[in-house]
């Protein structure tokens, strides 16, 4: 009897531990990553980017959760307009009180597959400008042996989650914007 129930311990141990091996670690790459910005207005749409300061993404591929950080450095957007820049900086954005943007995933919907291609969502923590919100990304994910490509666009409706509006008399714009990330990130072992 003793015998059987030490077995049934040390399977429940190993099943364990080859659950939790299945985490995998993704450290993603700044400079192969595009955090690109589209803000539609009144006669033309605004076209700008950030940049990526830091990633790394932890998943388990039997459980879906996941932890980890992209960190966007808020002061870098940059859409090609001095005078258009300055006023998303200080009254938008207020990039000098809230200079990172920070998305905490929490878990990954969908499988990842091994080789190939797969539409996964990643849902977790969106922070900017001082505030939380809780935001499920989709992304479709390329993998090639442990070198992993993401395409991810969502919208951030950044009126409704407490930042001003830019528009004036003459210049109307979305109340949300819609962002893209492309990136490349390669498996830690």
């Amino acid at each position: 009897m003793m015998k059987s129930v030490l077995l049934a311990c040390a399977a429940m141990l190993a099943a364990a531990s080859s659950i939790s091996a299945e985490e995998t670690v993704l450290q993603i790459d700044p400079s192969q990553t595009k955090v690109e910005f589209t803000l539609a207005a009144l006669m033309h749409t605004v076209h700008g980017s950030f940049l990526l300061k830091r990633g790394t993404i932890r998943f388990d591929a039997a459980t879906g959760k996941a932890s980890g950080e992209l960190v966007v450095d808020a002061s870098s957007g940059a859409s090609g307009s001095g005078a258009r820049d300055r006023n998303m900086h200080t009254n938008v954005l207020e990039s000098t009180r809230y200079p990172e943007i920070v998305f905490r995933p929490d878990r990954v919907e969908g499988k990842v597959t091994l080789q190939g291609t797969s539409h996964v969502e990643l849902h977790g923590v969106f922070s900017i400008h001082g505030a939380e919100h809780e935001i499920t990304l989709p992304a479709l994910v390329e993998n090639d042996d442990g070198q992993y490509t993401a395409i991810i666009a969502f919208s951030v409706p950044y009126v409704q989650w407490g930042m001003k509006n830019p528009s004036t008399l003459f210049l109307r714009v979305s109340d949300k914007v819609e962002i893209s990330i492309h990136t490349v990130a390669q498996v830690v072992k």
